[in-house]
Formats: C-alpha cells, sequence, structure tokens
C-alpha cells in the first residue's frame, strides 16, 4: 500500500535562467512527516559536522549523516566521510523522491539544524564525484526555514520558504551558476531536519 501523496503539485522553474529548480510542496501529510522527523531524530548516526580550512579544523553544531547504495567516500570542505547502509525509512523517502522527481538517487546526505541559530552559508553543490548537472531531490521534515538561491555572476537571488514533509528538486546546470543557502532565524526554536539525494558517480 502507497501510503503517500499520489501527486503533487509541482511548481514550474523557481530559477529564471542557468538552472532548474522544481518546488513540489508536501508529499507527505502532517502525520506521516511528523512521523517521519521522530525517527530521523532517534535512529540517524547523526556526528557533528567538521571542515579544515587554512589549515584549521572547524567542528560545527549542525549534525550531519552519509547513507548510500555502497560505502561511497564523500568528500568536502577538506574532509570526507563514507556511507553507512540504508535504514528502512531513509529507502522508504528515496523511492518517494523518485516516484515524484523521474529521476534516480544512490545516496543521502541529511542535515540536522538543531534551531534557527544554526544554518549554511552560500555553497554549490559541485563535488567532483557527483553526477554532473544531476538532480538533487532536498527532503524536508520540522521547523519551516527560508531557502536562498543567488547567481554567481548577476548576484540575482530568489528565496523560498520550505515547508514540513515538501520536497524541493535541483538539477541541470544550476550548480555551476547559482549558489544556495539556509540563512539562520532568530525566530525558529525547533529542529529541522533535511535529506539530500543524489547520485555519486565514479567509484
Amino acid at each position: 500500500m502507497n501510503l503517500f501523496r499520489t501527486a503533487a503539485a509541482k511548481s514550474d522553474n523557481l530559477l529564471p535562467y542557468d538552472g532548474t529548480v522544481e518546488y513540489y510542496g508536501c508529499v507527505l501529510s502532517v502525520e506521516e512527516a511528523t512521523g517521519y522527523l521522530s525517527r530521523l531524530l532517534k535512529d540517524i548516526e547523526w556526528r557533528n559536522d567538521e571542515a579544515i580550512l587554512f589549515g584549521k579544523k572547524f567542528v560545527t553544531k549542525r549534525k550531519v549523516a552519509w547513507y548510500a547504495d555502497r560505502p561511497f567516500r564523500y568528500s568536502y570542505s577538506n574532509t570526507s566521510k563514507f556511507a553507512l547502509p540504508w535504514t528502512k525509512d531513509l529507502l522508504a523517502l528515496k523511492h518517494l523522491c523518485e516516484e515524484q522527481s523521474g529521476e534516480s538517487y544512490n545516496s543521502c546526505l541529511l542535515n540536522l539544524y538543531h534551531d534557527g541559530s544554526e544554518g549554511m552559508g552560500w555553497h554549490a553543490d559541485g563535488e567532483k564525484d557527483l553526477k554532473p548537472n544531476g538532480a538533487i531531490a532536498s527532503l524536508s521534515f520540522g521547523a519551516e526555514r527560508k531557502f536562498s538561491f543567488k547567481h554567481k555572476a548577476s548576484k540575482e537571488t530568489r528565496s523560498m520558504i520550505l515547508e514540513h514533509g515538501s520536497l524541493l528538486v535541483m538539477k541541470d546546470e544550476i550548480q555551476a551558476h547559482w549558489l544556495h543557502r539556509l540563512p539562520p532565524s532568530k525566530t525558529v526554536a525547533a529542529p529541522r531536519v533535511n535529506l539530500t539525494f543524489r547520485t555519486i558517480v565514479g567509484q
């Protein structure tokens, strides 16, 4: 039995040029999304994220986890992670994203933001092991947060609110031309969990 909503209203491309962002809105009911959030907070092997910049090691309050079909290595900010095997919930959510987006994914990078004081600065997901111009499916659980895009050349910006149980897909040449971020918010006190399903190649 399919427990998910069978049809989400996909938006038109939210970017004016140089890439594609499609927002599907809530692809899970509130009850389904809340159940997943509770289990993800409890069952995922969360670790504080680490980065090495200018020879110095930084440890974030934000926590991360990395799961995949195989123990893929994922490297960014001069650090590497090796993927854990899928949990039952992550496999179900991967299949949901594949059904909705028409894409396929073999890995998932998860982020846990404990409250609005934690965010993510401007960046692009341009790691060499990612499928070139491949799709990244982003599922959001918990606190609603603002999500922003900025064009690398024109500096034009676009922003939106990501809802509890919602799906956003980034694809095509977006990573080459646009940055994205999750800005901090003083008004958010609840946690947010974000799942980004991706495709690793060449390993």
